[in-house]
């Protein structure tokens, strides 16, 4: 990936963050999700009143994306303003590898330093669904 595509995937989701709501946490995330054919969809948290209803800017990126029938799915981007890097939270991990599960992670803190890792080594051993198709009955 280049500079400036990386410097671009970064601006989509700072892009995103901003247009968070988040009345409730004050918690602001943004994501761009890359799709193999280049196309890039951008997502933010969105809160609910009821907490529970709540969605993360991984999965508004994604159901985006496949809402309009992308599948293949290369990198994606996660910023929040922290100084800390913000990994996607559990469902996001899951969700992300039950589409991407080779899908690199770059995770983006607010002095503008990324790490880079793949959702593989945040969520090891992932259910999937192969585990579904290979089940053995009893």
């Amino acid at each position: 990936m280049s500079d400036l595509e990386l410097s671009g995937l970064i601006k989509r989701a700072e892009e995103a963050r901003e247009r968070a709501f988040a009345p409730y946490s004050k918690f602001k995330v943004g994501a761009a999700l890359q799709a193999k054919t280049g196309e890039i969809y951008a997502g933010c948290n969105i809160e609910s009143s009821s907490y529970g209803l709540t969605i993360c800017a991984e999965r508004v990126a994604l159901f985006k994306a496949i809402s309009e029938g992308v599948r293949d799915f290369i990198r994606i981007v996660v910023t929040a303003d922290t100084k800390e890097f913000c990994p996607p939270c559990g469902a996001c991990r899951q969700v992300l590898a039950d589409f991407a599960p080779e899908l690199k992670v770059i995770l983006l803190s607010s002095s503008g330093k990324t790490k880079e890792t793949t959702i593989a080594e945040l969520l090891p051993e992932a259910f999937g669904h192969d585990f579904l198709r290979h089940r053995e009955t009893g």
